[in-house]
């Protein structure tokens, strides 16, 4: 096709951002022998040979019935609206998450029909399962919900697991929780399973088999990690139903977005020290724009500093490196002009 069709079908921008990503990246800034181009960023896409678009956080969604092709952006949200767009963030999370899928599905199946591009999964549809399955691993966390804040303000059972009192921030919980919350359209909600059950969420039978299968792939999940020098401390898993009722691992895997990942080499000395593990940080971003504007009330923000881009592209690279042992390979430009003819064979 014509390449500025092409070209126009997926809304790009320009960034001079140094990304290394044919060579190690090791300190902040981009290293001397890497190349230094006019960076693309997959801001979204406008396919419409491939039918309806649904927009999420992070993906272009385009429904096919009996499939979905999941186009992973390089959006980058907070505060409850897109802040930033970030080089090759969106290939990390796509690759990331078929790499995971291939490492689990000797426990559960899962939604991949195809990686054709990059940054695509064509997936099969199934029925969502309206229960997100919270795994934590570790007694961590600093939102309302999070297991430290329930467990500072008094709060000991856990998923049919009771705490001892003087358990310390970060420590190792005894064994994983599995911690599940509601998915609903306008906020999800912390039941208990019996209150699951009898609103209609899930049957008994069902929740128990959601909770061992979460439990299995969360101890898969830590076990990998652990050899790549990573704890994975919690993450969020959704589940879909087959037409024979067996369960089947939908949406993305231990991810950076949806998982927390420490470094485990420095783990044991930081706890005894009370000191914050190592971790995959993205929260320099968002604390600059809450220091330069107001960014829920700002109708309009203002654009993110290229180096503090740079950086958080740099750190994606660095967690899919090491999560996966493999080097990162960049792929081809024009993204959008890639995009479309991978998905060619998709057109209605």
């Amino acid at each position: 096709m014509a390449q500025s069709r092409a070209i126009g079908a997926a809304k790009l921008a320009g960034r001079n951002v140094k990304i290394g990503c044919l060579v190690p990246l090791t300190g902040k800034g981009a290293a001397k022998d890497s190349p230094v181009n006019d960076m693309e960023v997959l801001k979204e896409t406008d396919f419409n040979f491939l039918g309806p678009k649904k927009a999420g956080k992070v993906r272009d969604i385009y429904d096919r019935g009996d499939k979905l092709i999941l186009i992973t952006t390089d959006r980058h949200s907070s505060f409850d609206r897109i802040i930033a767009h970030v080089p090759w963030k969106g290939q990390v999370l796509n690759q990331v998450s078929d790499w995971w899928f291939d490492k689990t599905r000797d426990i559960i199946g899962n939604h991949v029909l195809a990686t054709p591009d990059p940054n695509v999964t064509v997936a099969k549809k199934f029925r969502m399962v309206p229960v997100e399955a919270v795994m934590r691993g570790y007694l961590t966390g600093v939102t309302d919900t999070s297991i430290w804040t329930r467990y500072s303000t008094g709060k000991r059972d856990f998923g049919g697991l009771v705490l001892p009192d003087g358990m310390k921030k970060n420590q190792r919980l005894p064994r994983p929780i599995f911690d599940p919350t509601t998915k609903e359209d306008t906020h999800d909600r912390a039941l208990t399973p019996s209150e699951m059950i009898a609103e209609g969420f899930i049957t008994a039978e069902l929740f128990e088999r959601l909770r061992e299968t979460a439990l299995a792939i969360f101890a898969r999940g830590q076990e990998v990690a652990a050899r790549q020098g990573l704890i994975l401390v919690d993450t969020k898993y959704e589940f879909g139903m087959d037409e024979n009722d067996e369960l089947v691992l939908i949406d993305e895997i231990h991810t950076p977005d949806s998982s927390r990942f420490w470094q485990l080499a420095s783990y044991q000395e930081r706890f005894k020290k009370g000191e914050e593990p190592r971790y995959f940080d993205k929260e320099f971003l968002r604390l600059w724009f809450k220091e330069h504007c107001d960014p829920y009330k700002d109708e309009k923000l203002p654009d993110a500093p290229v180096e503090l881009v740079e950086e958080l592209s740099r750190r994606y690279i660095q967690m899919y490196e090491q999560i996966t042992g493999e080097k990162f390979v960049c792929g081809e430009k024009p993204i959008g002009q890639r995009i479309e003819r991978n998905l060619k064979w998709y057109a209605f």
